[in-house]
């Protein structure tokens, strides 16, 4: 079953850092490819807070999502992610067949 990875941008604190986060988090993404649904777009939001973009990443499943996120390489992009702004991000079990 395909699992994914959202990832909602609510507001940037350091550019700097966000640019440090996207050159490791895109090289952390080698190995595990990832397919990108959504990747910091155009958006509109219909409800609930404002958000700046959001990025959503399928995978084959629940355990390689997790491995992804848990790779000692995402896991070093993402202390520039968490200094250079606040986000939400969880994984979520898709259906098959749809």
């Amino acid at each position: 079953m395909p699992a994914y990875v959202v990832m909602i941008k609510e507001h940037t604190h350091d550019t700097d850092e966000m640019e440090r986060y996207s050159e490791k988090a895109k090289a952390a993404r080698e190995g595990h490819d990832p397919e990108p649904l959504a990747f910091y777009g155009d958006f509109k939001v219909l409800e609930g807070s404002a958000m700046e973009g959001a990025v959503i990443l399928r995978f084959p499943d629940m355990a390689a999502a997790r491995a992804w996120y848990e790779s000692p390489a995402y896991q070093e992009a993402r202390q520039h992610r968490f200094q250079g702004a606040d986000y939400r991000v969880f994984i979520v079990d898709g259906i098959e067949g749809v």
